[in-house]
C-alpha cells in the first residue's frame, strides 16, 4: 500500500453511540472532526453485544455462531463440567490482517480482544484481553515484549477488580492503562512500517461498568451529589485527546473509530436457574442451605430438562437424550420444549407485574451457522436492562 491507502482502525470498547453522536458532541473535537469530515452512523452489534466474541466477529467477518464462540466462556463438551475460557486458539478463521498479510501488507495490531496467545502475523501483535498475565508470551514476536516495557513500562490488558467499590483506584488505574496503551500506539505507528495499524481500548467499558449509575439519573442507584457524576464524561474528553494524537500520526491513512457495543443502565437481575427450578424445569438432588453458585454436582440430571450458564446474558442448555451424558428431553420434544421456554420467558414481568420486554433467539435463527456448541437459547432479559 502507499501512504494513502493505509488503513487506522481505533476501537473503543463500549463507546456509546448517543454520548458521541449527540450529548458530548461538542466536547469531543477530534471525534466530532472525524464525524464533520466522513461517515457515522450506529452499528447493529453482534448476538450477544459483548466484547467476546464482538472484536472477532468483526475482524473476521464472521458471525459469533460461525466462529463458534458465544461469549466470554464457552461449553467445551457436552458435559456439565461448566464452561472453558475462550482464547484466540478458538478463532480458527482467518483475521483481516491474516488475509492482508497473505497479500505482503503489514499489520500492528495493539490490544484487540481475543488475540492471546499471539498468532504469528506478518507484522506485529501485542495480545489483548482476556489476558491472564503478562509474564508469558503476550506479543509477536516474542522480543516486543521487551520493547514495550522500556517504552511504557508494565503493558495492561486491563484494570484488575474493575467492579472495585474503591472508584477513586479504579478510575486512576482506567487513565494509567489508557495512556500506556496510547503511548504504545504512538511508538508503533512511528516506528514500525505497517499498511494496516489496528488497536482496542477497553478504558470505556470499565468506564461504563463503574461510573453509569452516577451519570444516568435513572438508574435505580442513581447517585446525583456523587464525586463521580462527570467521570464518564470526562474520561470520553481525556480519550478524545489521545485519539487526536494519533490522528496527527496518521497522515493520509483512512481512519477509522469504531465501537463493539454500547451500554445502558442495569435495573435488575434474574436468577435464572432459580426460576427455571420453580418453572419444573430443573431439579436439585438437596437443597442448599442459603445462597449458593450452581454447582453441577448438586443437580439431579435426571430430573432436569434445562438449565442456565453464561454471563452477561442468558443462556438456556437443554438436556436432550443421546445428546448430554444424563438427557431426558426426548429428540421429538427438542421443538415443544424450546417454545414452551420461549413462551413463558417473554412473559415474564417485574415485582410490580410490568413485562420486562425479554427478547429469546434461537441461535439457528440469528447465525449464518453453529459451531461447537451453542446454547439452545440466547435471552435477553429485559433487553439487557436485566441480567
Amino acid at each position: 500500500m502507499s501512504a494513502k491507502n493505509r488503513v487506522v482502525v481505533v476501537g473503543l470498547d463500549s463507546l456509546e453511540p448517543s454520548l458521541v453522536f449527540e450529548r458530548w458532541r461538542t466536547e469531543l473535537p477530534n471525534l466530532r472532526k472525524l464525524m464533520e469530515g466522513g461517515l457515522y452512523g450506529e452499528l447493529c452489534s453482534t448476538i450477544p453485544p459483548i466484547t467476546v466474541p464482538a472484536w472477532m466477529s468483526m475482524f473476521t467477518g464472521h458471525d459469533p455462531g460461525s466462529l463458534g464462540i458465544y461469549g466470554f466462556r464457552n461449553r467445551r463438551d457436552r458435559s456439565y463440567d461448566g464452561l472453558a475460557t475462550a482464547n484466540s486458539r478458538m478463532v480458527t478463521v482467518p483475521t483481516v490482517w491474516d488475509v492482508i498479510g497473505g497479500a505482503g501488507l503489514k499489520s500492528v495490531v495493539l490490544g484487540v480482544p481475543l488475540t492471546h496467545p499471539p498468532k504469528p502475523i506478518n507484522g506485529w501483535m501485542v495480545s489483548g484481553f482476556p489476558l491472564p498475565g503478562t509474564e508469558g508470551d503476550y506479543t509477536y514476536p516474542a522480543e516486543l515484549k521487551e520493547e514495550i516495557r522500556s517504552v511504557v513500562g508494565e503493558y495492561m490488558p486491563d484494570v484488575a477488580e474493575f467492579r472495585t467499590d474503591d472508584k477513586k483506584h479504579l478510575i486512576e488505574q482506567v487513565y494509567v492503562m489508557t495512556d500506556r496503551r496510547f503511548a504504545l500506539a504512538r511508538h508503533l505507528m512511528k516506528t514500525r512500517d505497517w499498511d494496516l495499524f489496528v488497536m482496542v481500548e477497553i478504558g470505556p467499558d470499565r468506564m461504563h461498568h463503574g461510573f453509569w449509575r452516577y451519570y444516568d439519573s435513572e438508574h435505580p442507584k442513581h447517585e446525583p451529589s456523587s464525586p463521580f457524576a462527570t467521570a464518564i464524561r470526562d474520561y470520553y474528553r481525556h480519550l478524545d485527546d489521545q485519539l487526536g494524537s494519533l490522528l496527527e500520526l496518521s497522515g493520509d491513512a483512512v481512519f477509522v473509530v469504531v465501537s463493539d457495543h454500547g451500554a445502558q443502565r442495569m435495573e435488575g437481575g434474574v436468577c435464572i436457574n432459580e426460576w427455571l427450578m420453580r418453572e419444573g424445569y430443573l431439579a436439585l438432588s438437596s437443597q442448599p442451605d442459603g445462597i449458593t453458585r450452581m454447582s453441577p454436582a448438586a443437580v439431579d440430571w435426571d430430573k432436569t430438562l434445562a438449565w442456565g450458564d453464561g454471563g452477561y446474558y442468558g443462556r438456556i442448555f437443554l438436556n436432550v437424550r443421546g445428546r448430554e451424558p444424563r438427557g431426558v428431553v426426548l429428540p421429538q420434544d427438542y421443538e415443544k420444549v424450546r417454545s414452551e421456554l420461549i413462551a413463558a420467558l417473554e412473559a415474564m414481568t417485574d415485582e410490580s407485574g410490568h413485562p420486562l420486554g425479554t427478547k429469546v433467539y434461537r441461535p439457528e435463527d440469528v447465525y449464518s451457522e453453529c459451531r461447537n456448541i451453542p446454547p439452545d437459547l440466547i435471552v435477553y432479559f429485559g433487553n439487557l436492562r436485566w441480567r
